[in-house]
């Protein structure tokens, strides 16, 4: 399951340790990052953003403001907090406003990623018991030039690879150009639907039309699966057959 997440902190420094353990995190979406609470909430009203790592000491509107804001405005609908502070007094106010949890400044990745991992596990069992599914777990965002653009995974057909950028092609003879590496992308994408079969491709498995020998047919495409993925792929059809 992939957690879309949000950065809120004044110190760029902070901002920039955060951001590289998020994208660190396979399950991990990170959507924006800001350096002032006023600034997020257009991306709050825009996108559906699950997790936001905020700081409290801000200047301005504080973090545990911001938090009661959001509670008082979206009540349910608002995203779950873990704080972020150089002092620990604020712990438990912070639980006063429903938060997942709490990262005393600096924290190591160990703590960011058990905290994140306790975030995953909370959306999983709230999806659980309402039956169903997060709409915010059925898209990613890929770095397209300058912007970041959502990609809805029911979209999705299949993904090449380049050495520095992947090509995402999508229902409608699309093709979307992306900044990314195959490996980032593997680990966005839900392996229950996706699955690697050749160094340069990753397939959509509901989307394949046709197994014939050791390639899969999707659309127009006709996709190797190689030595290295057979085996993970026999896994796959063997269902099946």
């Amino acid at each position: 399951m992939m957690v879309s997440c949000m950065i809120i902190d004044d110190d760029p420094v902070v901002i920039e340790y955060l951001q590289d353990f998020a994208l660190q995190t396979p399950f991990l979406n990170l959507v924006s990052t800001h350096q002032k609470a006023a600034d997020a909430l257009k991306v709050l009203e825009e996108e559906n953003v699950q997790l936001i790592f905020l700081d409290i000491g801000m200047p301005g509107i504080n973090g545990m403001e911001f938090a009661k804001l959001l509670n008082d405005t979206k009540g349910d609908q608002a995203p779950r907090i873990v704080f972020i502070s150089g002092f620990d007094r604020f712990a438990l106010e912070g639980y006063n406003v429903n938060a997942l949890g709490y990262l005393l400044k600096p924290p190591s990745y160990e703590d960011f990623f058990k905290v994140a991992y306790k975030a995953k596990a909370y959306f999983e069992n709230v999806s659980r018991q309402s039956g169903g599914v997060y709409n915010e777990t059925d898209f990613i965002f890929l770095r397209v030039e300058h912007d970041l653009v959502r990609v809805y995974l029911k979209d999705i057909l299949y993904v090449e690879g380049f050495k520095d950028y992947v090509k995402v092609y999508t229902i409608g003879n699309n093709m979307i150009k992306a900044l990314a590496t195959m490996k980032s992308i593997e680990e966005k994408l839900p392996e229950n639907s996706f699955m690697r079969i050749h160094r340069s491709f990753i397939v959509s498995l509901d989307k394949i039309e046709s197994i014939h020998n050791s390639t899969v047919k999707i659309g127009k495409a006709i996709i190797p699966v190689t030595a290295q993925f057979k085996d993970d792929f026999k896994k796959f059809t063997d269902r099946w057959f």
